[in-house]
């Protein structure tokens, strides 16, 4: 199966690695998982809980780097590696501030265009792969799959040892 990264995508992307998106057809916002009497009934629906609970999470992380690194405000112009790298940095800084500072507040910084202006055409490192999509897909669907039946059957073993 799939190793390695992935991006957690919404279903405006196929589920082709090296993306992996959500169960369609059934519940996904959070918000359809709310309420009285309201229990997961099948694996992709704690599937799609817990993409959906990620999901937000990452969402709410990229909103506080938004407001205090300006970089992320706009697409960096580096290279995938290099826009990995800034998010660890950043994600440390604001660690360290929070943590040994206890600094919540960052200075707004100004918007420079030399920050900007240095754009390389390097590849990503995504491979090529000599699959054709309808293969990708499948197999793709099939990893899905594999991780929603894992999730599932470790929901099972924790409901057995508590009863």
């Amino acid at each position: 199966m799939f190793l390695g990264k992935y991006f957690l995508v919404d279903c405006g992307f196929p589920n082709r690695r090296p993306f992996l998106a959500h169960f369609r057809g059934v519940c996904y916002h959070l918000s359809d998982f709310t309420g009285q009497g309201r229990h997961l009934e099948n694996a992709n629906e704690l599937f799609n809980l817990r993409h959906a609970s990620l999901r937000n999470v990452v969402e709410r992380l990229f909103g506080i780097f938004k407001l205090r690194f300006t970089i992320f405000k706009t697409a960096p112009p580096f290279p995938f590696k290099i826009q990995a790298e800034m998010v660890l940095a950043c994600a440390g800084l604001h660690n360290y501030l929070r943590k040994e500072r206890h600094y919540d507040e960052f200075p707004i910084e100004l918007d420079t265009e030399d920050a900007l202006s240095s754009h390389s055409e390097e590849d990503d490192d995504f491979e090529i792969l000599s699959e054709t999509q309808e293969q990708q897909r499948e197999n793709a669907n099939q990893w899905r799959n594999f991780i929603a039946t894992e999730m599932w059957s470790d929901v099972d073993v924790v409901n057995n040892n508590m009863h």
